[in-house]
């Protein structure tokens, strides 16, 4: 996966930092936003992140993900002219 990627949230996630529900447990299972990033690195250093898929939803809410709790949408392909 890489930044700009359409991805979906495939296996259930719970999220209690949503901002239209916050405190409470919000499913993210079908889902669809963007990554915005990827950390393999700190500071120049690799590190190895439990979370390392950074997705943004919508402008106030983004979450961190593995990537197997995510699928890449593929980007469907413009119509073709018929005639």
């Amino acid at each position: 996966m890489q930044v700009g990627d359409r991805v979906r949230v495939r296996k259930s996630v719970i999220m209690y930092h949503h901002p239209e529900h916050r405190n409470q447990p919000f499913e993210m299972m079908g889902q669809e936003g963007t990554v915005s990033a990827v950390v393999r690195d700190w500071h120049g250093r690799p590190v190895t992140a439990n979370l390392p898929v950074e997705v943004q939803f919508f402008e106030k809410f983004k979450a961190h993900f593995q990537e197997a709790e995510l699928e890449s949408l593929a980007q469907s392909a413009p119509p073709q002219a018929t005639g």
